[in-house]
């Protein structure tokens, strides 16, 4: 396996670690996560209880309600493990959590993460099963997200509750955009898709640094729109480089382009991923933040790598250029690959399917724990990778 395929200016090499064991294939890694997922279903008897973390010293995941972020990423993880495995066991659990989340569709938007809630287990549900009234839950939260959106400032309100900042726009919510492109496209209103080109387009206005690093969130004068002071609360500074950010931007920049086919959203992608690539230290897994001070003795973050893994397996299907088709997908296999290996799979040391991610550093949450949200993008990207080698 070749790890550093990235670059040759690769500014963290003195970072490197011992060298990674071969990853185990991927048709075994995803057969292996199936049976350790319908093992973990089989312990779970509450369908309002979603899994988020596991700490340091514990075998089974903590929990939390659906309101949580992260509820939808247990139903979609489940809904992967569904479709590589075709298991009716795990097709009744998905079913089950999935609907669960219904209300998120029909009560008043308190954050920007309905796209993450929803369409990460309603709309895997519908891909795969085509059933109509997933279909209209879907259509229904993409308006709800909708509520949310500032048309003076041209960006989804991220976090209403923080009112230090009378309109703010997170990088994380790049990610939400897909649930109102797919709504516009498939019976939801036009007005959708024109929300989600406007905030794709205000984020990479201002939260994207002129050398193609991010900032988490944006702050604007909800009256003028004007930009206000960029911040990057869960990186170590501001002006840091905060890589699961930065992995939310190169994929959600990737998917806005595959929308819109606006080569300025294709370019953002193409630096933020560049960027990253950039940045990785010489055994491949980024730290939390990529300016930590304390590196090479910082947290890694395998949730990240996952993500942009994901994203760069999106991406080298848009360009159109053979050899950054070549970089791109390069790059996501070789994350995949060690993401599979025992460096990182839990295996039998807890519930969960990988080891060593980061959440909220600053606020010393979640840190060098499994999270539910890495799990989910394993199995996203073990399946784009299953179907893009075999196409």
């Amino acid at each position: 396996m070749s790890l550093l395929i990235f670059s040759c200016n690769n500014s963290n090499k003195k970072e490197s670690t011992a060298p990674l064991k071969q990853p185990v294939q991927n048709g075994t890694v995803l057969d292996q996560n199936v049976h350790k997922l319908k093992k973990t279903l089989s312990t779970l008897k509450s369908y309002d209880s979603f899994p988020r973390h596991i700490y340091k010293d514990k075998t089974n995941w903590e929990f939390v309600k659906v309101r949580d972020w992260c509820s939808g990423f247990w139903p979609g993880t489940l809904w992967y493990a569904y479709e590589a495995s075709k298991d009716e066991t795990i097709l009744k659990g998905a079913k089950q959590f999935t609907e669960s989340l219904k209300q998120i569709a029909y009560t008043e938007a308190r954050n920007h993460d309905i796209g993450f809630q929803i369409f990460c287990s309603y709309g895997n549900g519908y891909r795969l099963t085509g059933n109509e009234s997933y279909k209209q839950v879907i259509l229904d939260a993409a308006d709800t997200l909708a509520t949310l959106y500032n048309p003076i400032v041209g960006s989804i309100h991220s976090w209403p509750t923080r009112t230090q900042y009378p309109h703010n726009t997170i990088i994380d919510n790049m990610m939400n955009l897909e649930l109102l492109f797919w709504a516009a496209k498939n019976g939801g209103s036009k007005s959708l898709y024109d929300i989600a080109e406007n905030h794709a387009e205000v984020t990479m206005k201002y939260l994207v640094r002129p050398d193609s690093s991010s900032y988490h969130l944006g702050s604007f004068n909800d009256k003028t729109g004007a930009f206000v002071k960029g911040y990057t609360h869960q990186g170590y500074a501001d002006e840091s480089m905060w890589e699961r950010g930065q992995a939310w931007g190169i994929y959600g920049f990737a998917f806005s382009y595959r929308e819109t086919g606006r080569k300025d959203f294709l370019d953002t992608a193409i630096k933020l991923s560049d960027k990253f690539l950039q940045r990785l230290p010489e055994d491949g897994i980024p730290y939390w933040d990529f300016d930590d001070p304390k590196i090479p003795n910082a947290p890694k973050d395998a949730s990240a790598a996952a993500i942009a893994a994901c994203g760069f397996l999106e991406l080298s299907t848009l360009v159109d250029n053979p050899q950054l088709q070549d970089t791109y997908f390069k790059a996501g296999k070789t994350l995949i690959e060690i993401l599979s290996t025992d460096a990182y799979l839990s295996q039998s040391e807890n519930q969960a399917l990988l080891l060593h991610s980061t959440g909220n550093h600053p606020k010393g949450l979640e840190v060098d724990e499994p999270i539910i949200y890495a799990d989910y993008y394993f199995m996203e990207g073990l399946m784009r990778l299953k179907t893009l080698q075999k196409s």
